[in-house]
């Protein structure tokens, strides 16, 4: 009876742990759903932008760390003069070499409007596999492609500056005055992301 038991037990273990691997295999989202949602209007210039640096729809860190290598891909610093980078959960301080540039630019001019404040920036490039993981903890996530999946979008708090979480109007006036600057001189799309707090930013291929 017991060397039915353990050969009987051996396969259904091996079964077992065969299919949990397997399931960690799988990409967590479907693909072909991702596709299908649209863009609205007003989103659509941000994903036309992204696509025009190119670089692929980042499915894994396997494809981000491809564009590392072949030095598509630049890293962000974490403090830079006018801003600061949180800590990163479901993204990856990585970008095109002109949406780095644009930024560092945007941070300085911010810290000389406000001598010396920062910015906080909270989110730099996703995967589709951070987006999914995103997903499970924020709803408001998005379900289709994100100009994040292309190496050229980041988002800035309007509610953090220097460090501190607080509402602080001014230094929200003076961010998107910056924003502005940098929208008018055909660098950047911008856009007021009010369920994140945040200021949603995409640079141009200028």
């Amino acid at each position: 009876m017991r060397k039915f038991f353990c050969v009987a037990l051996v396969p259904f273990m091996y079964s077992f742990y065969y299919s949990q691997a397997a399931k960690k295999m799988l990409p967590c989202y479907d693909l072909t759903s991702v596709l299908k949602v649209e863009p609205t209007p007003l989103y659509k210039s941000h994903l036309d932008a992204s696509k025009s640096f190119g670089v692929k729809l980042l499915m894994n860190s396997k494809t981000v760390q491809k564009y590392i290598n072949n030095g598509k891909f630049h890293k962000i610093k974490k403090i830079g003069k006018g801003y600061r980078v949180q800590k990163l959960d479901y993204s990856r301080a990585y970008m095109v070499s002109k949406a780095k540039s644009t930024l560092e630019k945007m941070g300085a001019r911010f810290s000389k409007e406000t001598k010396g404040h920062t910015f906080t920036v909270s989110s730099i490039t996703r995967t589709l596999e951070d987006q999914c993981r995103l997903r499970r903890v924020n709803s408001n996530a998005s379900l289709g492609i994100s100009s994040h999946n292309y190496g050229n979008s980041f988002d800035i708090s309007y509610i953090r500056f220097n460090d501190v979480l607080k509402y602080n109007p001014k230094m929200e006036a003076a961010l998107e005055k910056v924003l502005k600057f940098y929208a008018e001189s055909g660098k950047i799309y911008y856009i007021k992301e009010r369920q994140q707090s945040c200021y949603h930013i995409t640079v141009r291929n200028y």
